[in-house]
Parts: structure tokens; C-alpha cells; sequence
């Protein structure tokens, strides 16, 4: 394990506590070696869902929102944007230089219990879950930011998922801002929306997702989609103009549990996932076809330690870093990342302050 002492901060991590009395992040400093030490708190004005889960498709505790992007920043690192579970809102943060939070505002998600959050150049789409016992469909919201933060909801953007009871897992621009995808857990569906110059959305495409239970995504540069699959497996998909999705390698097994977040290298030669109930992360090899393979899996945190149950996750701006939340302990495991992509465990950073249960979203400066 590195140390944090004698090392100059070069990114930040933050983390979403999402406590249903008072939701906050925590901001962290990265240093030189990628370990992180904590910097602040800071209240997003809003209430996240605690341990309690949004949906019946999970347990409580480790994993309440059931997504990836629940903290997302925009893409040139100028903002942060938090989801407030329990208040049905959306807070949305200013980044200093120095890593700084400045709160801009709060505004209603359009719909009960926000869990994922997208973002391209000044477009953000939020997912809403909807149940039958809360009487209020999944959807789909998006807003204008503007140039110092501050969100104004898009008339005419609110669109309904594939059913009532459809759980979105996680909501995604494509690379080029065209397209936005819509991973339904509960229905083993991907929904593909068409965006409109005014930021509305047309559509969807309704596809079948080749494995079932998908979960966490995201894009390569190449405009390759990775879909993580509870089921514990990740496929790839090209995508059509018209919204069809074409299997590329289809659910290639990691042999683990609850595959369920998926983060890229920065050259998009690898991906790495979180498997919530095996305690482990996989490392995927992207070949230059698209097609996958799963290299290997390695626990979240140092042997002799409790299982880390690890969820959210993300690869630093600089590519040199992996970092993924234990959902079950309130830690955050730093690793360094190889040439060929393997994982060293640099860092469990403990004891800060983060609840032991409930805490959700990572982002990665």
C-alpha cells in the first residue's frame, strides 16, 4: 500500500453519501500516487434514499439506487451534478480549480426517485424510477445547462420507458450526442432514443438485450457500447443510426456475481467491472473488433479484509488510476492500472466519514 503523506494533489474523487436525512459528497484529493485523502463535505440540499432500496429489484443496503451515473461531471470537469433520491431532485455544483464544490442550484427531476444522470456539451437526461406501488412511471427528463450551472428543464423532453415498471439502470449519451440509451433492468431491454436539435428525443428503439439484467454501460470512444449484465456477464453492441443495437460479442462470462458497473481505460483497450456479490472486479480485454474477453478477477479490497461489495467505479482523466466504492463498507479502493491493464491494489481508503450503507455515485477528476 502507497502513502498520501508527501504528495501533491493532482484530480479528485467524489462520492455521494446519498443519507436520507441530509445527502452530501464527499470530495477527495488524488495525489501523485493515486491514493486519496479526504478534503470536505458538502451538502447537496437534498435527501438521498439511505439503505432503502428504489426498487424491488435489488436487496437494500449495498446497491438502493440500482444504477450507474447517479454523480456524473460534464465533460470538460467544470460541473457536478448529484442525484437527491429521496427529494426527487437534482443538485447541481460548480468545480474550482481547486476541487472546490460551489453549489448552483436544485431543480425537480421530472419524476419520483432520479437515479442515473448523462451528460453531453450542454444537454443533461436524468431516469426517474417508477413502480406500481409509487403509482408513477419510469421516464426519462432533460435539461439545458448553462454556462454557470444552472439547470432549466426542456419542455416537451419527458419520455415514459417501455412499461410502468420498468427500472432504469443507467441512462447514456453516445459519443456524438445523437443517440441516448436507456439500459431497463427489469425487462432485459435497451431502449435507444434519437436526440432532436431542440434536445428532445424521438423514439425509442426498443432492443432485446443479448444477456439479461442490464445494468451499468457505457460508450468507447469509438462509439462501441459496453452493457454490464447482473445475470455476470458484459456484451457489446454497435449501434445503428436508426437505433438498432448489433450484437458484437454477446454475454462473455466473468464467471462472477452481479456484474453490474462497467468503466473503460482511457485508450479503450480495456474495461473493467464491479461484481457486487463476489466482491471482485474483472478486467475485460476490447479487441480491436469489438469482441470481448474476461482476463481475470480480483478482489476490491487487500485479503484478510471483509468483502467489499464493490459498486460504483471509475478510471481517473489521466488513465493511470482505477477507483471503486465498497457498498458494504464505506470505502473506496484505489488501484493502479498496468500496461496490459492488470490492477494493483494501491490504497482502501477507510474510516472517511462515508456511511457504511447506502452510499452511491463515484466521479473521477
Amino acid at each position: 500500500m502507497y502513502s498520501v503523506r508527501n504528495c501533491l494533489p493532482i484530480g479528485m474523487v467524489y462520492v455521494m453519501t446519498n443519507s436520507a436525512n441530509k445527502n452530501e459528497i464527499a470530495a477527495f484529493h488524488r495525489v501523485q500516487n493515486g491514493a486519496l485523502s479526504p478534503m470536505g463535505f458538502y451538502d447537496t440540499y437534498g435527501l438521498g434514499s439511505g439503505p432503502n432500496k428504489v426498487s424491488p429489484a435489488t436487496p437494500d443496503h449495498a446497491d438502493p439506487l440500482t444504477s450507474q451515473g447517479s454523480l456524473v461531471l460534464s465533460r470538460d470537469r467544470h460541473f457536478l451534478f448529484a442525484v437527491n433520491a429521496g427529494s426527487h431532485s437534482i443538485s447541481s455544483f460548480m468545480v474550482t480549480a481547486g476541487g472546490e464544490l460551489i453549489l448552483v442550484e436544485v431543480v425537480p427531476s421530472g419524476g419520483l426517485q432520479p437515479n442515473s444522470l448523462t451528460v453531453y456539451e450542454d444537454l443533461l437526461y436524468v431516469s426517474n424510477v417508477g413502480s406500481k406501488e409509487n403509482g408513477y412511471q419510469s421516464n426519462i427528463t432533460g435539461f439545458r445547462i448553462g454556462n454557470r450551472g444552472q439547470l432549466a428543464r426542456i419542455p416537451g423532453s419527458t419520455r415514459k420507458l417501455s412499461t410502468i415498471n420498468a427500472q432504469p439502470s443507467c441512462v447514456l449519451f453516445s459519443p456524438n450526442g445523437y443517440q441516448l440509451v436507456v439500459s431497463e433492468l427489469t425487462t432485459n431491454r435497451l431502449s435507444v432514443f434519437h436526440v432532436k436539435n431542440d434536445g428532445t428525443l424521438s423514439g425509442p428503439q426498443l432492443n432485446n438485450s443479448n444477456g439479461t439484467n442490464p445494468f451499468g454501460s457505457c460508450f468507447l470512444s469509438s462509439g462501441l457500447l459496453l452493457v454490464a449484465e447482473a445475470s455476470g456477464a458484459m456484451s457489446s453492441y454497435a449501434v445503428i443510426p436508426d437505433g438498432e443495437l448489433r450484437v458484437i460479442s454477446g454475454s462473455v462470462s466473468d464467471r462472477q456475481m452481479l456484474t453490474c458497473w462497467v468503466s473503460p481505460t482511457r485508450d479503450g483497450r480495456y474495461a473493467y467491472t464491479s461484481n457486487t456479490a463476489s466482491g471482485t472486479v474483472t478486467t475485460y480485454r476490447i479487441n480491436m473488433n469489438g469482441t470481448l474477453n474476461a482476463i481475470g478477477s480480483i478482489r476490491s479490497t487487500a485479503g484478510g479484509m471483509a468483502m467489499g461489495e464493490p459498486i460504483d467505479n471509475g478510471v481517473s482523466w489521466d488513465g493511470l488510476n482505477f477507483y471503486v466504492l465498497n457498498g458494504s463498507q464505506g470505502s473506496i479502493s484505489v488501484f493502479y492500472i498496468g500496461e496490459n491493464g492488470q490492477l494493483m491494489l494501491l490504497q482502501v481508503a477507510d474510516h472517511m466519514g462515508l456511511p457504511t450503507f447506502g452510499t452511491q455515485g463515484l466521479a473521477v477528476i
